[in-house]
C-alpha cells in the first residue's frame, strides 16, 4: 500500500518505519553495496533493502524487496536473520529544511549468500551503481554508511 506524499510525510515525522536490509555476500566473502541516490544516506554506499508495507507479511515483503533490490525473487527462509537494528537519520526522503522530518527505522537485517553470477542485472531505482566490497574495506571506508558497517559484526 503506497501512501500519498502528505500522508507519508506525516508518518515519517510521527513513527518509526519498519524495513528489511539485505546483507548479500558472494563466494569470495564480499558484500554487495549500492551507492544511494535518495535521502536518507544519499551518496553513501549502503546495503540493499526497503520498507515493509502495511498488511504485508515478512515473507511477502522479503520476496518483493529481493525482487526490487536484487532482481531475484528470494525466500526469507533462505536467509539468516542477523539482528534487529535501529537507524536514525537527521533527514528523510523529503526536502531537507525546516519542514523536513528526521527518519527513524527499525530494521530487520538479513544475511544472504548468493553467487555473484546470479546478480548480473541489478535494478537502479535506489542506487546509482553497485560494487562488491571486501569486508575490511567496508570497515575502513568513510564512503560506506556506518549502519551498513554495523552488520558486519554479525556476518
Amino acid at each position: 500500500m503506497w501512501l500519498d506524499s502528505k500522508v507519508f510525510k506525516s508518518v515519517v515525522a510521527s513513527t518509526p518505519l519498519v524495513s528489511i536490509d539485505l546483507v548479500v555476500e558472494n563466494e569470495q566473502g564480499e558484500i554487495l553495496l549500492g551507492q544511494r541516490i535518495n535521502r536518507p544516506a544519499k551518496g553513501d554506499w549502503f546495503v540493499p533493502g526497503g520498507r515493509i508495507q502495511k498488511n504485508e507479511s515478512l515473507d511477502a515483503a522479503f520476496v518483493r524487496l529481493t525482487t526490487e533490490e536484487l532482481g531475484l525473487a528470494l525466500e526469507r527462509s533462505g536467509a539468516r536473520l542477523l539482528d534487529v537494528y535501529e537507524h536514525f537519520y537527521d533527514d528523510s526522503v523529503f526536502e531537507p529544511g525546516i519542514d523536513g522530518p528526521s527518519t527513524h527505522y527499525v530494521v530487520l537485517g538479513y544475511h544472504l549468500k548468493i553467487a555473484q553470477a546470479q546478480l548480473l542485472k541489478l535494478p537502479t531505482g535506489q542506487h546509482s551503481g553497485y560494487r562488491w566490497w571486501r569486508q575490511a574495506d567496508m570497515l575502513s571506508s568513510p564512503q560506506v554508511h556506518p549502519n551498513s558497517r554495523a552488520y558486519l559484526a554479525r556476518v
